[in-house]
């Protein structure tokens, strides 16, 4: 076994004057629980206390010294207000301490800081929805998504408001141990084990007149189907709902028309079966409901940009390198 130095991921989580406790406490508490993988650290810009927007002060064990031997660095939020289009001083200087490649990752407005710093520039980003028209006049050069819950950008991440912070971990989770240990944690959590990314935000809209018909009740039993062949008026008559009126409510509950969410859960389930079964490629495809293993295979390519064989041996090689002996 590799001795626990070699396996934990240090994630190092900044503080900000005006802090959100609640957001403040979502990396501690979710990669906390992934089995010892993830060494989770909280620090000021300048080693002192912060206040937060709850009326009370918090004291970091750590200054920003950390930072520089961070492998994941995760920007708390803060209140807009408390935020500048740049940096300020301690900020500037705090975030100095981070070495070039290192994964930097927002909840919330930490994405403002991130724009500061020059991080975001011509990148896919999202923050709260309550925060966009700011963000958009500060940083009209970035390319914001206020819709979505979080932002996968390779070496940048960045997440909406107050629990998408949830998700943004259990994504980085499964991004580097796999989905099966992000499902432990998601339990450990009483969470959801996933809400894709591009899911939307629960932004303020008008009520709908029939607030008791939801399509919530048919996504389960399409997730309980996604062997079989599911049409838009087979799901639409689950929901007693005319196929219009379905199309419309899931798309405004989701973010997406049902096909597009459809085909994203059996891609979630495929990389489920392919990191945890010996099952083949043939065999994933039809378990998740794709007609051939070729259009499992194009639909991969086409959303993660690898083959299935490819993914599999990607995860394989991960899961032998954690359980070599060092």
């Amino acid at each position: 076994m590799l001795t626990v130095e070699a396996r934990v991921h240090r994630v190092a989580v900044l503080a900000l004057d005006g802090a959100f406790p609640f957001e403040l406490s979502i990396p501690t508490r979710v990669l906390g629980a992934a089995d010892g993988r993830y060494e989770v650290q909280v620090c000021s810009v300048d080693g002192l206390p912060v206040q937060t927007n709850a009326g009370f002060a918090i004291s970091p064990e750590h200054g920003p010294e950390i930072l520089a031997s961070a492998d994941t660095v995760i920007i708390a939020p803060t209140h807009p207000q408390r935020l500048t289009p740049q940096l300020s001083e301690p900020i500037a200087g705090a975030l100095a301490h981070v070495r070039t490649g290192t994964r930097m990752a927002s909840i919330c407005t930490g994405a403002f800081v991130l724009a500061a710093a020059g991080l975001l520039d011509h990148r896919p980003v999202t923050t709260h929805w309550q925060a966009a028209p700011l963000f958009r006049k500060w940083y009209p050069h970035i390319r914001l998504n206020d819709g979505l819950l979080f932002v996968d950008d390779g070496d940048v991440l960045t997440s909406a408001g107050a629990a998408s912070g949830v998700d943004l971990c259990l994504h980085l989770i499964r991004t580097d141990h796999g989905s099966e240990l992000a499902n432990v944690v998601a339990r450990r959590c009483v969470m959801p084990p996933f809400r894709d990314g591009g899911q939307a935000q629960y932004i303020d809209r008008p009520v709908p007149d029939d607030t008791s018909s939801s399509t919530a009740l048919t996504r389960q039993w399409i997730l309980e189907h996604l062997d079989e062949t599911l049409s838009v008026p087979q799901m639409a008559e689950h929901a007693h709902m005319s196929p219009r009126t379905f199309a419309r409510r899931f798309r405004d509950e989701t973010g997406m028309p049902p096909h597009r969410w459809i085909t994203q859960q059996r891609l979630e389930q495929a990389r489920s079966l392919l990191e945890s079964s010996t099952l083949t490629v043939d065999q994933i495809a039809g378990e998740v409901g794709f007609s051939t293993a070729t259009s499992l295979r194009q639909h991969m390519s086409a959303e993660f940009g690898v083959s299935p064989l490819t993914y599999r041996r990607t995860f394989q090689a991960k899961t032998e390198a954690d359980a070599a002996p060092a």
